[in-house]
């Protein structure tokens, strides 16, 4: 005996009827089409053995008798198989019109003998019961039709094989009957299972999206606001240096650097929360990332008088949103590396366009700053709360593409990223959206 979670004894086969799970309409179409099944077996006992039953009965009476009731019963099985769409329902319903059936039976018997071949067509009635009601609903029909079977050798029992045959006809219903509770029975508790497994699947990619968004928001934060808040935070320490001088030109350049900074902290948490309610534009271009890459790169050798040397493509590159948005983001945190860590003066980007025959992005940035040290990782960097480089290497593999830091020719460190790019139809902002 098996033990459920609570501890307390599960339910076995014999105990309890499984019941009906809610919701799982392919476990109940199966059960469906075991019943229709059961009426075609019906159906193909009844006409394969009239010719034997009529070659077994003497006498143009019980013949034509047999006839009648190989017909009815054709006739009735052919009915139900064809319409059992209305006649399951009603059958799940009354129970008790199962007793037209019982009375099949006990007219086909009758009629043939129990030694005859059309008597094994009555063990689709338990089989049916099993597969409709379970073990109380068959164990009563089954009943039934046994002592049905025991009423017909009562009028039977003198004639030849008669015994044996009743006692076959009877075993067989008895196994019927098991056998169609026990494939009910299976097949609801599998679709329970199918259920259970569905949702745990469910709660499973719930978390999973919820862990992503959580990480996409971390390196949101991390590449946007965060920067620009340590900006802010060394331009308010100098103005307190300058403080203590007075110098009245200090103190106002400071001041304004201080502004800004607040200014930029501001403009950019209001960017990431109008991201994460905004409903992306059908029409929306898709932006070219040479030209995005002049832009940025202009912006930070202005703000820290780093020289900076942009290799690009002469044409266009335009990329969809969603990877130009992280290639961007990339370039961005790996140029305020250089500066804030690389302490370094000179900065190289190379942008290598896509050729027909190998659509991927080729991108690197090198400096001639200090580098990395030998043990340095994403992981590793990490765990001391410089989550830089771990976001750039999630943004890389979110695009399936590969993040490697290798020793730049201007002799620090450098970034190479490889991305894949579609080379089917583009995806509209929306798909772009969800696919982030």
């Amino acid at each position: 005996m098996t033990m459920s979670r609570t501890g307390h004894p599960a339910p076995g086969y014999l105990e309890d009827d499984a019941p009906a799970p809610a919701g799982v309409r392919l476990q109940l179409g199966a059960l469906q089409a075991l019943c229709r099944q059961t009426m075609a077996v019906r159906l193909a006992l009844i006409v394969i053995g009239t010719p034997f039953a009529l070659a077994n009965t003497p006498g143009d009476g019980p013949r034509l008798a047999a006839v009648a009731a190989a017909v009815l019963g054709v006739t009735a099985s052919y009915a139900v198989l064809r319409d059992w769409d209305r006649v399951g329902p009603c059958l799940l319903a009354h129970p008790t019109l199962m007793a037209l059936d019982l009375l099949f039976v006990a007219t086909l018997l009758l009629t043939a003998s129990p030694a005859s071949p059309l008597a094994y067509a009555t063990v689709c009635t338990p089989l049916l019961s099993g597969l409709l009601y379970g073990w109380r609903g068959a164990g009563v029909l089954t009943g039934l039709q046994l002592a049905v079977v025991l009423s017909v050798f009562r009028a039977w029992e003198h004639h030849p094989g008669a015994g044996t045959s009743t006692l076959l006809v009877a075993g067989f219903c008895v196994a019927a009957g098991i056998i169609g509770v026990t494939l009910r029975n299976l097949m609801f508790r599998f679709g329970a299972a199918s259920e259970a497994l569905s949702q745990a699947n469910a709660r499973l990619a719930a978390a999973e999206a919820v862990d992503s968004e959580r990480a996409r928001l971390a390196r949101e934060m991390h590449d946007s606001v965060a920067k620009t808040l340590h900006g802010l935070a060394l331009a308010a320490e100098a103005l307190a240096a300058s403080a203590d001088r007075g110098d009245p030109d200090t103190l106002k350049r400071q001041a304004t650097l201080v502004a800004g900074a607040a200014r930029r902290a501001a403009a950019e948490s209001r960017h990431l929360l109008s991201d994460l309610r905004r409903r992306t534009d059908v029409t929306t271009p898709r932006p070219d990332l040479a030209t995005e890459l002049t832009v940025l790169m202009e912006d930070f050798a202005h703000r820290t008088g780093t020289t900076v040397a942009l290799s690009k493509p002469d044409a266009p590159l335009p990329l969809p949103c969603t990877t130009a948005h992280h290639v961007l983001a990339i370039v961005s945190e790996a140029l305020e590396n250089t500066h804030r860590h690389a302490h370094a003066t000179r900065v190289r980007i190379e942008l290598a366009a896509p050729s027909p025959g190998n659509a991927t992005l080729d991108l690197r940035v090198g400096d001639d700053g200090v580098g990395l040290p030998p043990s340095a990782t994403p992981e590793n960097l990490a765990k001391t709360g410089h989550f830089g480089l771990l976001g750039m290497t999630e943004r890389a593999a979110s695009l399936g593409g590969r993040l490697h830091l290798s020793r730049s020719p201007l002799g620090g460190a450098e970034i190479h990223l490889h991305v894949p790019l579609p080379t089917t139809a583009s995806r509209t902002p929306q798909e772009e959206a969800a696919h982030a």
